[in-house]
């Protein structure tokens, strides 16, 4: 055990000291490196006059997370490859095989390098963020995490997608810069137009001045056209503007104020009906 002792104190005090400065000083630039980009993001990113607080932080709240993850992984690879020289391993050989191995996977690693291009494009052009309500050919959820390689997005059931962003043809993004209430709503065809019109138009100024709304909503709801003559009503289509993400709290709120409106001034929200004509039995 001495004699053990003996001969390892040696390699402890030369490579063993190396090692640990090494592993000390990776994670030392993994921490300051971190905060250095946070910073360096927040001041350099040039703010857009389209975006809000709200979603300008999104923004770069996003590029801080993959910049952070892609430096560090630079920094503990490279930290690892150091500490195998110190442990007297030959890096030259390690280095060749994974070239070869490169080569050898080239094909199957052609989804992984269309992914991270695609990632990439996807970041530089800020087409979405973390936090916003997007679409993917039909899949659709709040983005809870963005990688070079994947997208990963939440839906309303709770259910967590993972989407590589090379399999991502089309992206609906619903919370970008501004949404927008868009709302149809049937009134019988027995009512006056111009006193629903009053009525939409006043719910909708006074939802927008509510204490509890009025930081959600850009543009009042307004009445925008009669949109259809359907079976059983006319259809006339409400529009109004709301902060990114709210649209669907403003429109529920809009739909409820606008029932217990129509139902004070006598406005009928009818339901779908069909008449009936009986031929009469021939010869009286």
């Amino acid at each position: 055990m001495i004699e053990f002792v003996q001969n390892i104190t040696p390699w402890l005090l030369d490579h063993g000291v190396v090692i640990l400065i090494v592993i000390v000083v990776a994670w030392i630039l993994h921490a300051t490196a971190g905060n250095v980009i946070e910073r360096a993001i927040r001041r350099l990113i040039v703010p857009d006059q389209f975006l809000n607080k709200e979603s300008e932080k999104k923004r770069e709240d996003t590029l801080i997370a993959i910049s952070r993850g892609a430096v560090g992984t630079l920094v503990w690879v490279i930290a690892s490859l150091m500490i195998l020289q110190e442990l007297e391993i030959e890096i030259g050989p390690i280095l060749a095989a994974a070239g070869v191995a490169g080569l050898a996977f080239g094909f199957g690693g052609q989804y992984l390098i269309r992914d991270l291009i695609a990632g990439l494009f996807m970041i530089l052009e800020n087409q979405y963020r973390v936090g916003d309500v997007v679409c993917f050919d039909g899949t659709c959820g709040l983005v809870e995490g963005i990688s070079l390689r994947m997208t990963t997005l939440r839906d309303l059931d709770g259910t967590v997608h993972h989407i590589p962003n090379g399999a991502i043809n089309k992206v609906s993004n619903l919370t970008k810069d501004y949404a927008r209430v868009n709302l149809n709503i049937g009134v019988s065809y027995a009512s006056d137009l111009e006193h629903v019109i009053k009525v939409v138009n006043r719910v909708g100024h006074e939802l927008a001045k509510d204490p509890a709304w009025k930081d959600k909503i850009i543009k009042p709801p307004q009445f925008l056209r009669v949109d259809d003559f359907a079976d059983s009503a006319i259809m006339i289509k409400i529009l109004g503007d709301t902060q990114p993400i709210k649209q669907w709290d403003v429109t529920g709120e809009l739909r409820k104020r606008l029932k217990i409106a129509f139902d004070k001034e006598g406005i009928e929200i009818p339901f779908p009906q069909r008449t009936i004509h009986t031929a009469g039995k021939a010869g009286g």
